[in-house]
């Protein structure tokens, strides 16, 4: 990682907290709180439902019919009680075609309120998934557009948490936790509204008992909950420790810290345990304690309606009826608060996944392009509709008119002065000039300022005050993608994607053909072991090219940069990884690919800059020294002292 980087992308990612209700117990609460905004991100996530609105209500429909079905259901016990089953006791030969009948209309009833389970049901899942697939799209699409400072400043962990964590509880949400509480809602209503028809007093000693149920439950979930946020404190530091080991492993076992990293993970596991012990505790205990609260209820419920039974006050369908929406009562009340703290958790996920796609976009304010062009014996230039291997800035002017310029690859520094952060410059007053053709070197200590320079030069940040010529044009004119399209780039620290060698060689450039890319294989000297991979160009990379060596990794790097073909070539730290017989075996190569391009170097090995035609010696931001190799050595400071300690090592 170049010595610029601001943040430590070793720390741990995010952990991945239990989803609500999934452990018998009260909705855990949520890391880093709950939504600040709810109603507007509710209206944000319905918006990407614009187009299903049909299917919508549907659903709701369909949620309305099944909850008003189970509902008269219930009621039906009552007439049947009252009209058919008390009636017929005693009767040697009762006609019992009514009763069938009412029967069948029950089961028609619930068959329907089935089906239009099914319906909202299948649907839901339809909805919820076209709607995670949108915004997952949105996501990843402005996650390409961010500027590298985003990135400099937010660990891969907190944003890989928005795609898995933060998305699986919105997810969740859209699938179940919304149909639930519409579901319970209505069930809460209707069924308070006819427990009313059916027995004022009953009604009362019913609501009554569950608001001392809702206040018992209340409480052991404010100790739950507590307990829920220490352990998802823990777990995270568990992960986090986890994610470090396995990233130094090797580190571990070189030092022989086997036994100290499991003093160290048993110390921190077992506060998870403990955390976790007493949340469950209390979670577990929860539901049992609900249960035999209900329990007790629909027995005090019982003995007061057959009290009024035998008093005359009701007649034993309505008891009968009345129960079962006693037992069903209770159910959604619950299922509410667990469904609106679900729906909460997920609006802070919401919350943070809106948060990353509201970033605000790389700004390009660009308008020179680059363009093909066919270039004559006098210097004329025309542009060509494709590819020619020669390149010109297409710069249009406020007149109207237009400029060709060739790309050749002259960059200049004048009086640049850069910061990562405000209040603390990285680059002061740097002026610096390369000639198309020339290889320019950086060399200095971690910190110096190395790898900034290169950074201001692909406009990954943009300079606050001096200015960067490429080809004379400012940069800032320069459409950025544009600008990246002359320039290839092989870092210290390679990365290679999921595919097969010839398509990470291909990544330079995109329409190369097969023979292009094994010309570049062979200009970086990558074409000899790439053959003797189990299948050639055609042997496929994954987990970052984990089966390949890392010089092979660079060495296919170097390889991407070749193909690209571009005007100008940054080096950083690029042979870090190549032993020195490899480094010797590769020059040629390189000389080859580093002919007629500006060549940017950042070296730590001295020796790989020697033949450079100016070597920049930076500290502290500044330039403090600069001439080619013999001119530094004869001026005897600071490169004279880093070269000689350097030839002494080998």
């Amino acid at each position: 990682m170049s010595e610029e980087k601001r943040n430590d992308y070793s720390s741990g990612s995010r952990p991945r907290g239990p989803r609500p209700g999934r452990h018998g117990g009260p909705p855990m609460g949520v890391m880093g709180g709950g939504p600040k905004n709810a109603g507007k991100t509710i209206k944000r996530i319905f918006s990407y439902m614009s187009d299903m609105k049909g299917q919508l209500v549907i659903i709701v429909t369909c949620i309305v019919i099944s909850t008003i079905v189970g509902i008269m259901g219930t009621y039906f016990l009552k007439p049947l009680i009252n009209n058919f089953i008390e009636p017929l006791i005693g009767q040697k030969n009762p006609d019992l075609s009514e009763f069938i009948k009412w029967i069948l209309l029950m089961a028609g009833a619930y068959i329907i309120g089935c089906l239009a389970t099914f319906i909202y049901s299948r649907l839901m899942v339809n909805v919820s998934t076209r709607t995670i697939y949108k915004i997952r799209v949105d996501m990843f699409n402005r996650m390409q557009k961010l500027p590298i400072r985003y990135f400099d400043t937010h660990t891969h962990g907190e944003i890989m948490s928005c795609y898995s964590n933060d998305m699986d509880t919105v997810r969740d949400m859209l699938s179940q936790s919304f149909a639930q509480l519409i579901n319970s809602g209505i069930n809460v209503v209707g069924t308070f509204t006819v427990m009313l028809f059916l027995s004022p007093l009953l009604t009362l000693i019913v609501v009554v008992s569950i608001f001392l149920i809702m206040y018992i439950v209340g409480a052991l979930g404010k100790r739950s909950g507590k307990y829920f946020m220490m352990q998802q404190k823990e777990l995270g530091a568990v992960n986090g420790y986890i994610e470090e080991s396995i990233e130094g492993l090797k580190v571990i076992k070189v030092f022989c810290h086997e036994d100290e990293s499991k003093v160290d993970f048993d110390e921190k596991n077992d506060k998870l345990f403990k955390a976790a012990e007493k949340a469950n505790s209390y979670a577990n205990i929860m539901m049992p304690a609900m249960n035999n609260l209900s329990y007790v209820q629909y027995a005090a419920t019982c003995i007061v309606g057959s009290i009024f039974v035998i008093a005359g006050n009701i007649d034993l369908g309505t008891l009968a009826s009345f129960l079962q929406f006693t037992r069903s009562f209770s159910m959604p009340v619950t299922q509410i608060s667990q469904q609106f703290n679900a729906i909460m958790q997920a609006l802070a996920g919401a919350e943070r996944i809106f948060n990353l796609i509201d970033e605000e976009p790389e700004t390009d304010n660009g308008y020179v392009t680059l363009v093909n062009a066919n270039i004559d014996e006098d210097g004329n230039i025309t542009e060509a509709d494709k590819r020619t291997d020669r390149w010109a800035w297409k710069h249009p002017h406020h007149d109207g008119s237009l400029t060709y310029t060739e790309v050749k690859g002259k960059v200049e520094f004048e009086d640049v002065v850069f910061g990562y952060e405000s209040n603390k410059t990285v680059l002061n007053g740097i002026s610096l000039y390369a000639k198309p053709g020339q290889k320019i070197a950086f060399v200095g200590s971690t910190g110096a300022g190395k790898t900034t320079i290169t950074n201001l030069i692909n406009r990954f940040y943009d300079v606050p005050d001096g200015k960067i010529r490429y080809d004379g044009i400012n940069i800032n004119k320069i459409k950025k993608d544009d600008l990246r399209k002359s320039q290839s780039i092989v870092l210290q620290d390679t990365h290679l994607f999921t595919g097969t060698v010839k398509e990470n060689i291909r990544y330079g450039k995109l329409d190369a053909t097969d023979d292009e890319i094994k010309n570049a294989a062979k200009l970086a000297n990558a074409d000899f072991f790439i053959k003797h991979l189990p299948n050639g160009y055609d042997t496929m990379l994954t987990a970052d090219g984990a089966n390949l060596s890392q010089g092979q990794r660079q060495l296919l790097a170097i390889a991407r940069a070749a193909v690209a073909d571009p005007p100008v070539l940054i080096l950083d730290e690029a042979t870090s990884s190549i032993d020195t017989r490899t480094e010797r075996l590769i020059e040629e190569g390189m000389d080859k690919l580093m002919a007629n391009r500006t060549v940017f170097v950042i070296a730590h090995r001295l020796s790989t800059v020697r033949n450079s035609n100016a070597i920049m010696v930076l500290e502290n931001g500044e330039i403090i020294e600069r001439g080619d190799h013999e001119e530094l050595i004869d001026q005897k400071g600071k490169y004279y002292q880093l070269y000689t300690g350097m030839f002494e090592l080998s």
